[in-house]
């Protein structure tokens, strides 16, 4: 990162965001929704199922990118972009106006293990500042490089082929694959499931999200739950780094739901969830059908929740703006080394990290079930 904020130094003390098997659970609804059609997707139902491959929408992320990306590692480790993404276009209209772009609300980083035994997710603020490299533009034409970049702008000139780039210039890792859910998919998914159980610890007030949600128990619905993963305001310092932690709380809420439900062993709830999900959903070419989302479900469905650590990219506030948050250098490049060798990510990673600051967002809410036994 070639910044000014980009060194060691400053910023007040992280900690790591793993704090028992509960507070980890989700790998599989790791992106919300996403991660969930993928196990579901192994159900057994092949020829139910691929009347609805149509669904899914693919690109070819390796013709776009060419050879100019990291290697390509066979070593059974797999990388993913998981991305939420915040375009107007079609049904998500509803969430403003339709300006012909969108860019990413939600990125994160999942890394399988070799032995599909273990996993860690990294979520990247969409506030960071970032070397956005040469990247093709959707509209046509060629973006220069940026030096100084929100990390979400890649997605808003280049859509998914230029989101995966900037992830791998910063990290020096070959994504294996890209995964992407929008807000009207995000919506239809927690619909199906009959809402989600979350218990609100402290008032939730958001103008502009339109969410307000005081003490206690609640089933959200779709367009609560999508209101509540994207508020800013209404918790914490009103940053994005209190945003992702809130996003994380309704990760493990999300994926108890999923349980709970049983769609699993029931044939109906499983077509009736991954037709909500693959209506909505945007994968690299090489996940473009319910088989291939089914081979992925079965590399990963041996992770023990009790086997995965999330994480928040390391960042400290920018100096010259501080409605922006930089990497911290040596820091970030802990959690890199750390995925590159296939090793779990250190505590020492997120010391020095601003996310310390927003841990308040995530005491604000629980899962359901969390808050009936007191945790």
């Amino acid at each position: 990162m070639a910044d000014e904020d980009n060194t060691t130094g400053g910023g007040r003390s992280g900690a790591r965001e793993r704090r028992g098997p509960r507070r980890r659970r989700g790998l599989y609804a790791a992106a919300w929704a996403t991660v969930g059609a993928l196990v579901l997707a192994g159900a057994g139902l092949g020829l139910v199922y691929s009347r609805i491959d149509g669904n899914i929408a693919g690109i070819d992320i390796d013709s776009v990118l060419g050879p100019d990306r990291p290697a390509d590692v066979p070593d059974g480790t797999l990388d993913i972009l998981l991305l939420g993404s915040d375009t107007r276009a079609g049904g998500n209209s509803r969430y403003g106006r339709d300006d012909g772009t969108a860019r990413s609300d939600t990125a994160m980083i999942v890394h399988i293990n070799k032995e599909h035994d273990r996993a860690s997710i990294v979520s990247i603020p969409r506030d960071t500042l970032v070397e956005r490299p040469e990247c093709e533009k959707t509209d046509g034409g060629t973006a220069p490089a940026a030096r100084r970049t929100m990390f979400n702008r890649a997605y808003e000139i280049g859509g998914p082929a230029c989101t995966v780039k900037t992830v791998e210039s910063m990290t020096g890792i070959r994504m294996d694959h890209y995964v992407e859910l929008d807000f009207d998919g995000f919506e239809k998914v927690v619909d199906e499931l009959g809402g989600v159980e979350m218990t609100v610890t402290e008032p939730i007030e958001d103008d502009d999200s339109r969410l307000d949600l005081g003490p206690g128990r609640h089933t959200l619905d779709g367009e609560q739950a999508l209101a509540l993963v994207r508020t800013r305001k209404g918790v914490g310092n009103g940053s994005d780094l209190g945003r992702i932690k809130l996003q994380h709380a309704f990760v493990r809420a999300l994926a108890d739901r999923v349980r709970d439900v049983g769609v699993f062993s029931d044939p109906k709830k499983t077509y009736d969830l991954l037709d909500a999900v693959t209506s909505h959903l945007t994968t690299d070419a090489a996940l473009a059908s319910v088989s291939d989302l089914a081979g992925l479900a079965g590399a990963v469905k041996g992770v023990d929740p009790d086997d995965i650590e999330m994480v928040t990219l390391p960042v400290r506030y920018s100096s010259a703006d501080p409605n922006r948050v930089v990497p911290i250098g040596v820091q970030t490049e802990r959690i890199w080394d750390a995925l590159k060798t296939d090793r779990p990510i250190p505590d020492s990673a997120t010391k020095g990290s601003a996310a310390r600051e927003a841990t308040e967002a995530e005491d604000a809410v629980e899962s359901g079930e969390a808050g009936e036994a007191g945790e």
